[in-house]
């Protein structure tokens, strides 16, 4: 990989590339933590390590008192759990089915060639001003749609950085610090904000019974927060990434396709496979849409709804119907054997990816079993407390001390179950009101899911950048996210506290205090 750019930063992040792709293969690594967690939990088991707290009970939805303890994994109970339940860990793991059933469908689309002539296509039309904001753009507007940036975008941000001429890899790591990094901001109300405003509600009826949270309540913030991170990202990818990587030099065929633009054919397929895709969407609008439509969920809602559940197939036909047509039409695809040929061809390239998440299914599920997060989490929030701030300053103490625990427990509703009921109310006796104190939350959380390997679908990120490289490790995907992480954090924490002082509502019909 050349490198073009001698300044310390650049430096500095190659050094943490060298240095990270030196570590084991990530299986290995894996496989390391394991056995960490293996030893550290009977340490802790025989320590009698334990946590009471006032947390959510995930199944009630209701406050309580909770203790949790240290499980160790070296007793009896521990060891079965262990063999026992490998097939479960591995077949249940968020970021697998997710990303097989994606393939089938962006599998067909790349290799019956329809996403290559789309992007030359478009390398003689779009401004290459906008590419890298664009990028950044869908990648934080797709979590609306919970799972299907990491799965979809993150490709194809490389796909659409290649047909630009420029290094993959940038597109990669844009897509992803839009995904990851801008997590929780938006331009529309997502998935999780429902979820979320649930766990609040519940930690703020522990002192004022009758306080409500919205979904809505933290929108206005996360709106503004959008062009923020868009921002970041462009004039990170631009600036930093791409000087880092230099210029990539893509296989010669690809490369004579660039310069020579698409063929008759090809312009043909093109347009009927756009057409399909126009009426794939409308086909799904008129299941989502009308006011009783199949697709939404109870009261008409589309937020909590079938829609939303099946919103990774919805995003596999989006790509396999036009893949398809496009195929017809250039011949790539000639009957039914060759569509089902080009699905096991796409899911063939992800065998090192799903080796990776068998191993990182163990770790995270034995991680969980033992109750490490939870009691690290618990630790830091009561270390939170002692360091006895107040307003804006406790704001920003919160924002960084999910930061870190951020690395622990990737699920943010996990992670908010355990701290919601602690800061929460804490936070209104000192007159902050829950839905600050949630963004707060949330800003913090955003910042380092792109370093962080215990975040699902990190291992899936790794699997992508070795297709431009098999060096590419996961040293590689830390030293090109670390940049966008740091910029973020301190960014989006100097961002909400300007808000705060400035007394601007989160979210309609909000205060900043309670």
């Amino acid at each position: 990989m050349k490198r073009t750019d001698s300044s310390k930063s650049i430096r500095l992040l190659n050094f943490i590339e060298e240095k990270g792709n030196k570590l084991p293969h990530p299986v290995t690594i894996f496989i390391l933590f394991t056995f960490i967690v293996i030893v550290a939990s009977h340490i802790l088991y025989v320590l009698g390590t334990s946590v009471t707290f006032e947390g959510v009970n995930n199944e009630t939805m209701q406050t309580e008192m909770l203790t949790v303890k240290a499980e160790s994994l070296l007793v009896p109970e521990g060891i079965a759990y262990m063999f026992s339940n490998v097939v479960s860990n591995f077949t249940s793991f968020v970021a697998l089915g997710p990303v097989l059933v994606a393939m089938l469908g962006v599998g067909v689309a790349e290799k019956s060639g329809y996403i290559s002539a789309l992007m030359t296509n478009t390398v003689t039309k779009a401004p290459k001003r906008f590419v890298t904001p664009i990028v950044v753009l869908m990648g934080v507007l797709s979590n609306v749609a919970a799972s299907v940036g990491y799965v979809v975008l993150v490709p194809l941000g490389a796909i659409v950085f290649l047909g630009f001429n420029r290094h993959p890899l940038a597109g990669l790591s844009a897509a992803f610090a839009g995904v990851a990094g801008g997590y929780s901001a938006n331009l529309f109300i997502g998935t999780n904000d429902p979820l979320l405003s649930g766990i609040t509600t519940e930690a703020a009826k522990i002192l004022d019974a009758g306080y409500v949270v919205n979904p809505t309540d933290n929108w206005f913030y996360m709106f503004a927060s959008t062009f923020l991170i868009v921002i970041i990202g462009t004039l990170i990818t631009d600036k930093l990434i791409e000087p880092k990587l230099g210029k990539y030099e893509p296989a010669g065929a690809l490369e004579e396709n660039r310069k020579n633009g698409i063929s008759a054919i090809e312009k043909k397929g093109l347009r009927w496979a756009n057409l399909s895709v126009l009426l794939t969407i409308a086909a799904i609008a008129l299941l989502v849409l009308p006011e009783h439509a199949p697709l939404r969920g109870e009261g008409g809602s589309i937020v909590s709804s079938p829609f939303m559940s099946s919103i990774i197939f919805l995003m596999m036909l989006i790509f396999l119907v036009p893949g398809t047509v496009y195929g017809l039409v250039t011949r790539t695809i000639k009957n039914d054997k060759d569509i089902a040929g080009l699905m096991t061809s796409s899911l063939e390239t992800m065998a090192g990816f799903i080796v990776l998440i068998f191993f990182a299914a163990q770790f995270v599920a034995l991680f969980n079993y033992t109750n490490l997060g939870t009691i690290i989490a618990v630790n830091g929030a009561e270390l939170l407390k002692a360091i006895q701030l107040d307003g804006v300053l406790l704001l920003v103490a919160l924002i960084f001390i999910t930061t870190v625990i951020n690395l622990f427990i990737a699920a943010d509703s996990a992670k908010w179950a355990i701290m919601a009921p602690v800061f929460v109310p804490m936070f209104m006796q000192m007159g902050i009101a829950p839905e600050v104190t949630q963004v707060a939350y949330r800003v913090g959380d955003s910042s380092t899911n792109i370093i962080s390997p215990l975040m699902p679908f990190f291992p899936l990120v790794v699997a992508f950048a070795q297709r431009y490289g098999k060096q590419n490790g996961v040293g590689t995907v830390i030293s090109l996210m670390l940049p966008y992480s740091i910029a973020i954090l301190i960014c989006w924490t100097i961002f909400f506290t300007v808000w705060y002082l400035l007394g601007i509502p989160v979210g309609p019909g909000t205060s900043l205090t309670y």
